[in-house]
């Protein structure tokens, strides 16, 4: 089977790969394809100032690459390679009992992702669809969808019925989002094809958004199908990590089971909670709270699902990392470096974890759950940090601010390979993401977004009219169908 991808037929995209397998299990036919030096952090809402000549002016031919740092054993769960961390043992991860939550309202929507059918043969669902980043404009309480392929905004959604300040984002494998807003708390699903739209007043046609400027009243928006009330107290509090799982058919009973949804927040007693919602209705499902969270004011900060479903969340600064497992929802928490004043979050092909982090000799980390080491790759080439990625070749991708710039690292090396790529006319780079043929998404909190050839490092498309953009999760899908192949 071929498995390359080739962006204009020039170059090989080995993650072509990864769709023929997923197609090849799901009974499809075979596919050929040509086609943050400072110890604060910046924390959210918080305006950074930088010398923005120097920021267009710095190139990397006069970069050094440091050497990453394996920290020792003051800085790891545990001093065995081969400790499971699910499990607890002396001197190892702290885990909590999950508290569940029976669902508590009905379902009023009409759209479900479940089907069921019955035979020797079962047909296969609908393939992945990964063709749009989803960019929050978070005062306007707003996401725009912009086609990755085109550089158009196809549209333009209300987030919830007042805005809620929208930041962090998940898509799913049939390319629905999911975004949390931090205040007023709430979670929102909107349809990522008109085929999955309801016509709610049923006038036999689908009321919604057709552009940037064309955004419809909360309730006549036929493209948002559902919208979860969260009890959180205050902007630090609301929810943050947002992550679908990713579902496969069961091929005895051709049921593709709903995509489920983790999030997070923090009550009014410090308790932070680690929610699991029903991906059709958006019922809360599971609740696994973590009590007096030391997030220094902040609930849950980042987070992303691993290929087991399993929830890997990180607090901001040195609060913990956690892993809350799909079956059986314990929580289990990993010691992080003091050093570590962690930020954004991503997980790379191996379900390992890279993060950002705001201080100037230490912008990156990596942490392995097989060794339970964490590795610090030293300065990042300024400041901060931000938002992080990693593409389909092992490339990891990160924002970075004082001065503005977009960083490279290798997941194989756990180093860098390039700390000061040019963004020509950023601001506050501070979100990324990658799309399915593999360009780098940068978003900048000057209403704008930069499209980057992986390879070349050129400007593809430069997207303007945004609005406050304010995301540095996974954006496209991509970060989630990595973790599948």
């Amino acid at each position: 089977m071929e498995r390359a991808y080739m962006r204009g037929c020039l170059q090989p995209r080995p993650h072509f790969g990864f769709v023929c397998s997923v197609l090849s299990r799901l009974r499809a036919i075979p596919v050929f394809a040509c086609a943050m030096a400072v110890a604060c952090i910046p924390l959210e809402g918080e305006e950074l100032t930088s010398d923005s000549s120097e920021d267009t002016t710095t190139t990397s031919d006069n970069t050094t690459i440091p050497t990453p740092t394996t920290l020792d054993s003051d800085f790891t769960t545990t001093g065995e390679d081969t400790v499971d961390p699910t499990t607890t043992t002396t001197g190892g991860p702290t885990t909590f009992e999950p508290t569940t939550v029976d669902p508590t309202s009905d379902s009023d929507s009409d759209e479900s992702d479940s089907e069921t059918t019955t035979g020797d043969q079962c047909p296969p669902p609908p393939p992945p669809i990964f063709e749009y980043i989803w960019i929050p404009n978070s005062s306007q309480g707003t996401i725009s969808k912009i086609n990755t392929n085109t550089g158009i905004e196809e549209a333009r959604y209300r987030t919830s019925a007042v805005p809620g300040e929208p930041s962090r984002t998940s898509v799913n494998q049939y390319g629905d989002l999911a975004v949390s807003n931090r205040v007023p708390g709430s979670i929102t699903k909107i349809a990522g094809h008109i085929d999955r739209c309801v016509d709610k007043n049923n006038n036999g046609v689908i009321d919604t958004s057709s552009s940037g400027s064309d955004i419809l009243a909360w309730d006549d928006e036929e493209c948002v199908l559902w919208n979860t009330y969260i009890q959180s107290y205050t902007y630090q509090a609301g929810p943050r990590p947002t992550a679908w799982e990713w579902v496969e058919q069961d091929p005895e009973t051709c049921e593709t089971p709903a995509p489920r949804l983790w999030s997070g927040y923090m009550d009014e007693g410090g308790t932070a909670h680690f929610i699991r919602l029903d991906g059709d209705d958006g019922t809360i499902l599971d609740d696994v709270t973590y009590p007096d969270w030391p997030g220094g004011g902040f609930g849950p900060y980042g987070g992303a699902a691993n290929r087991q479903g399993d929830l890997i969340a990180i607090g901001v600064n040195t609060a913990p990392l956690v892993r809350i497992d799909a079956k059986t929802l314990e929580l289990v928490e990993y010691a992080v470096p003091d050093s570590a004043n962690k930020y954004g979050l991503a997980l790379d092909h191996n379900g390992n974890v890279w993060t950002s982090a705001t201080k100037a000799g230490d912008n990156m980390y990596h942490f392995n759950f097989e060794t339970e080491e964490w590795t610090a790759l030293g300065p990042g080439g300024g400041n901060w940090l931000l938002g992080v990625a990693v593409d389909f070749e092992g490339r990891v991708w990160s924002a970075g601010t004082s001065p503005c710039r977009l960083v490279q690292a290798d997941v194989d090396n756990v180093a860098y390979t390039d700390t000061h790529i040019e963004l020509p006319g950023c601001s506050e780079p501070w979100g990324v993401s990658v799309d399915n043929q593999g360009y780098v998404w940068v978003v900048d909190r000057g209403n704008q977004a930069f499209k980057v050839d992986p390879d070349t490092h050129a400007i593809a498309e430069h997207i303007t009219g945004l609005l406050d953009p304010f995301s540095y999760s996974d954006m496209t899908g991509v970060g989630l169908q990595i973790l599948i192949e």
